[in-house]
């Protein structure tokens, strides 16, 4: 009870502090105006402003976090058009030698065919056909044509045998492809004879090797039957071209190896 009438007695020495008063105008007490936009003087006092907090973000911007793992690829796109094509390269250099092929690998080569027939020259040149097969390895020899057609490059033995007509001469060639490499003659004789010619070519890739009777610039013949052979063409490989390599320095497969028959 004693500190209530001490906190009384207190408070009574302090003089009281009567509230601020605003400042007014003779015409505050006036409504404002219709349509003027003006707020009303409520108790001669203005309604204070509102106040909003506003914060700008980008002062708050934090530092660059770590980067993310890679997402999945996307679907591929369009193939674009082809490009033109590029200039030739220079020419490389030279490889390194091979190794050694298989010694057990052989090639063989060789034909023996036959005519039974008799041949007369006509106005232009003849190649010299056969009907009769003795040998023929491979097919090398065309019977059609009667061409030998050369798929190892290499050196080659050839030989043709015919018999002569009775007073008749006798004019043939073996030809490689369109070259004269050996001549058979025989002069017009009262008797027949058996004439034989026999050579070595080298040969490359696809030549053709045939026999090759004379036009009827001179008149000449062969002659046989169709009982006994008189006419007999022969060839056969001697030795192989060294595999791989010619001298050129290009490829020397076979005509079988690079799938020609």
């Amino acid at each position: 009870m004693f500190g209530f009438l001490l906190v009384l007695s207190v408070l009574s020495l302090v003089d009281p502090v009567p509230p601020p008063v605003p400042c007014r105008q003779c015409c505050d007490d006036l409504e404002p105006a219709e349509g003027s936009g003006a707020q009303p003087v409520m108790g001669g006092f203005s309604r204070a402003p509102e106040i909003r907090t506003y914060i700008n973000m980008t002062i708050l911007k934090g530092d660059k976090g770590d980067r993310g793992d890679r997402g999945t690829p996307g679907k591929p796109g369009h193939e674009g058009p082809p490009g033109a094509r590029g200039p030739a390269g220079s020419k490389g250099s030279k490889g390194q030698a091979g190794l050694p092929g298989d010694p057990c690998k052989v090639h063989d080569s060789a034909f023996s065919v036959g005519r039974r027939k008799s041949l007369h020259s006509l106005e232009s040149y003849q190649a010299l056909l056969f009907d009769t097969v003795f040998v023929n390895l491979d097919e090398h020899f065309d019977m059609f044509t009667g061409k030998f057609l050369c798929h190892i490059p290499g050196v080659y033995f050839f030989n043709v045998n015919i018999h002569t007509w009775n007073f008749k001469e006798t004019y043939l060639h073996i030809m490689q492809n369109d070259t004269e490499r050996a001549i058979v003659y025989a002069q017009p004789s009262d008797r027949s004879i058996m004439q034989s010619q026999s050579l070595m070519l080298q040969l490359e890739l696809s030549d053709e090797v045939w026999v090759r009777l004379y036009k009827r610039e001179r008149e000449n013949a062969i002659y046989s039957d169709d009982v006994d052979v008189y006419i007999t063409f022969n060839g056969y490989l001697i030795k192989a071209s060294v595999e791989g390599r010619d001298a050129d320095g290009s490829s020397d497969l076979t005509l079988d190896e690079k799938g020609i028959h």
